[in-house]
């Protein structure tokens, strides 16, 4: 008896320095995408929570599977008594319920609404989200009926109703997200392993990023006009919010580092007559949206560039084995310590860094297929799931789950919630939010946040119907869930039926689905990926990889729009172009006068004339075809197809309203971007 209770102090003891480490690791990750001294509390507080406690849910469930598998000879595992992990589990979900469902959305709107007293903000914030609630309302009264007339209406009717609902709507976003990133794991370790393939689609993947940053860049110039044009007014309505207009002007870019390029008369029409409260709160919004629209590609500028050099510099050093990098490198692959010789640094980025991601790719390829045979099996043959024979001997019956067991069952959960995080980033559906280092936008960071916390319990749970019915029962966590979602027949085959669906988003990211449909029907709803490059392997045409390589080359010499050579430059130089002629441009992260990339419309030239340079790499058959293609790129439109554009109705469209809450977006809580869906 007493060196059970000695056990039980360890695992204690063992649980608090895991939670102590966990909160470190979350602020460190909180460090890393937000400034903590110049965020608010009120911001900061909720994110840390939506991030500790789904990371101490990783924690729970192998403590809970260990505490209620051990037998009378005393545990070997690290275990906790029952009530403490029954406490333990209430306190996680339910403010884990109450961040994704009320807290966080409420206060991403608040930080979003772009008024300057709180009470503004909070009506914005209610208003916004009324909409959003009202479906989840209409849902819930649906299943309350459904459920109260199968078990009757009591407190424990509407206690699993909620608990089931947030459970079912969670696991359906895990799913989807999961069975990307159970694909884009391994298949990125695969790709990245070499540096010639890296390179090639940093290279095709440069001017789509180039001519985003480009269009952030004039919308936030194009709103600090019209900001700067509102100061000039001195009579009527803008005098009444005078302190309003001048603030917005403090933290504008000067006139003098802008590139010149927008029309007064353009801008002065978009400004009212009468300038009111809503109208001032909405280009508020708009100009928060925009300056970190803006930072979150210069952000990804940075790294592509970065990133880029670096490869260059480890293909050009096969020859000398010797490795270099550039002074304009900040390390982007990965920091190394300086102490190592450039033959070290050879050895390592060109034989040991490739060697390792394909052994890791082979690693995670095998766990995303054993997660997914798992989920197919689980049901007719739960014996033959191969995660659950990581965790459970069946030599003498179901033997104790010991502490090795107990880190294998972590594993396993910690990839599949990885798979479905990185699912987000695999599936661009959300509009224009992201993490970005250091400058994170506060409703991005609360939707981010939301998003993790909501997807942690579905998937924990979902893991726990791997395991054998005896072992899944006998837990904590599924006293407390399991119970509440098997109430009614419809839920009792629902976790084990449903995720059998992961079978379409693994499909659609192996066979690249998505690009396919985007090809075939026109739609843009997805970024470009990396099949692009394989659709266009020669480069040619508009948007290509030569295109990508030139822009890239530019910047490294200095002679981009965003010159990394000089980049705090706040001066303009002189630079020749190819014809002779000098442009005047800005070195601080501003598209030049003169633009130093042709346009969409003109691109085909460009595309041309670099293609004669290269005639002489291809045979006669492939310099044929590429002519072929770029006659046809290049073409302009027959007269019978010009004219006015096809218009969708005003209810499909966001026209005549700058924040995103027109047509079908407001239905979804608002801030559509691009045509995407906001989940």
């Amino acid at each position: 008896m007493f060196s059970i209770a000695a056990i039980s102090v360890g695992s204690n003891i063992f649980f608090i320095l895991a939670l102590l480490t966990i909160s470190v690791l979350v602020l460190l990750v909180l460090r890393r995408f937000l400034t903590l001294r110049a965020t608010p509390a009120y911001l900061s507080i909720p994110v840390f929570l939506a991030l500790a406690l789904p990371a101490s849910v990783v924690l729970l469930v192998p403590i809970d599977l260990a505490s209620s598998s051990r037998d009378g000879g005393g545990p070997r595992a690290i275990w906790l008594p029952e009530r403490l992990l029954l406490v333990s589990w209430r306190i996680a979900y339910w403010l884990i319920f109450v961040l994704t469902w009320a807290i966080l959305p409420l206060l991403g709107e608040y930080i979003d609404s772009g008024y300057r007293d709180a009470r503004s903000r909070i009506q914005y914030s209610v208003r916004s989200n009324a909409r959003y609630q009202m479906i989840v309302l209409g849902c819930a009264t649906v299943g309350l009926i459904y459920i109260s007339i199968q078990n009757g209406f009591e407190f424990s009717t509407i206690k699993a109703l909620v608990m089931a609902l947030a459970y079912v709507w969670g696991l359906v976003l895990a799913i989807y997200l999961m069975g990307h990133g159970l694909v884009s794991i391994p298949r990125t370790l695969f790709r990245n392993a070499s540096a010639s393939g890296r390179l090639r689609r940093l290279q095709a993947h440069a001017p789509l990023l180039h001519d985003r940053l480009m269009d952030a860049i004039n919308d936030l110039e194009s709103l600090e006009a019209q900001v700067a044009q509102l100061q000039h007014r001195k009579t009527g309505t803008a005098r009444d919010f005078q302190d309003w207009i001048e603030e917005l002007a403090e933290t504008s870019t000067p006139p003098e580092l802008r590139t010149g390029l927008l029309e007064p008369s353009s801008i002065s029409g978009t400004i009212p007559a009468v300038i009111t409260e809503r109208y001032l709160a909405d280009l508020t919004r708009r100009l928060q949206r925009a300056r970190h629209r803006k930072a979150r590609f210069v952000d990804e500028w940075d790294r592509l560039i970065l990133t880029a050099a670096d490869l260059q510099a480890i293909m050009n050093s096969s020859a000398s084995k010797k490795l270099e990098f550039g002074h304009y490198s900040q390390r982007s692959t990965s920091p190394l310590p300086k102490i190592l010789t450039p033959y070290m640094r050879y050895q390592l980025y060109v034989n040991f860094y490739p060697n390792l991601r394909l052994v890791l790719g082979a690693l995670f390829a095998a766990a995303s297929i054993c997660v997914v045979w798992s989920e197919l099996i689980k049901s007719i043959a739960p014996r033959l799931s191969v995660v659950a024979l990581s965790i459970v001997s069946y030599h003498d019956g179901v033997t104790p789950i010991g502490f090795g067991r107990q880190v294998i069952a972590s594993m396993w959960l910690l990839y599949m919630c990885s798979a479905a995080l990185v699912g987000v980033n695999d599936a661009k559906v959300w509009g224009n939010r992201a993490l970005v280092r250091r400058n994170t936008y506060g409703e991005s960071a609360c939707w981010y946040a939301g998003l993790v916390a909501r997807l942690t319990v579905p998937i924990a749970y979902n893991f726990l119907t791997f395991l054998p019915k005896d072992v899944q029962k006998s837990t904590t966590f599924y006293r407390f869930l399991g119970q509440w979602i098997v109430l009614t027949p419809l839920g009792q085959g629902f976790d084990y039926l449903f995720p059998v669906f992961i079978l379409i988003p693994i499909g659609a990211t192996l066979f690249n689905l998505y690009g396919r449909v985007k090809n075939i029907c026109g739609f843009g709803l997805l970024e470009e990926d990396d099949e692009d490059l394989e659709n266009n392997p020669s480069g040619y045409g508009i948007g290509g990889w030569r295109e990508g390589r030139e822009l890239i080359e530019r910047e490294l010499n200095g002679l981009g729009s965003l010159g990394l050579s000089a980049r705090n430059a706040r001066s303009s130089r002189q630079p020749t172009n190819v014809d002779g002629d000098t442009q005047a441009f800005s070195t601080s992260r501003t598209p030049l006068v003169e633009a130093t990339r042709p346009s969409r419309s003109t691109r085909g030239a460009v595309a041309t004339s670099s293609s004669v340079e290269e005639d002489e790499e291809d045979s006669f058959f492939q310099s044929f075809a590429h002519r072929v293609r770029n006659t046809i790129e290049t073409a302009s439109r027959p007269q019978w197809l010009q004219g006015d554009p096809f218009q969708l109705p005003r209810w499909m469209s966001n026209d005549g309203s700058s924040d995103g809450n027109s047509g079908l977006g407001r239905w979804f809580g608002g801030r559509p971007a691009n045509g995407r869906v906001q989940i």
